[in-house]
């Protein structure tokens, strides 16, 4: 069974770092794209961060881009969000999730399955 879990979220003042992990199980993992994405309530999912099968190629959502950064160790099954200089607005619930399958890095939340549970972060000002 398909099993994704987040980790590392947490309660931060603005400017502070953390950094989320997730760890997938249930599937090939390194033929997937794997994404971040956060969800506020009432609102729709948003794309954050998404990587290739191999990490050979990168995609951030503007509002993140320069600030966090997307990885993941093949290895061990992990895919992980280096998020620093957090923001208030960074308040959400972050997901993984399962990409497309050798395909590219798109932004495209409806392209994105399998979710986790997700992990709270929360960024005081």
């Amino acid at each position: 069974q398909v099993q994704l879990v987040e980790s590392g979220g947490g309660l931060v003042q603005a400017g502070a770092s953390l950094r989320l992990s997730c760890i997938a199980s249930g599937r090939p993992f390194n033929v997937y794209t794997m994404g971040w994405l956060r969800q506020t309530p009432g609102q729709e999912r948003e794309f954050v961060a998404a990587i290739s099968w191999n990490g050979g190629n990168t995609n951030y959502a503007d509002s993140v881009r320069g600030r966090f950064t997307i990885s993941r160790n093949n290895a061990e099954n992990k895919v992980f969000l280096q998020m620093g200089n957090l923001k208030p607005e960074d308040t959400a619930v972050y997901y993984c999730a399962f990409g497309p399958e050798f395909r590219g890095v798109p932004s495209n939340v409806d392209l994105y399955n399998a979710w986790g549970q997700g992990t709270q972060v929360t960024v005081s000002s």
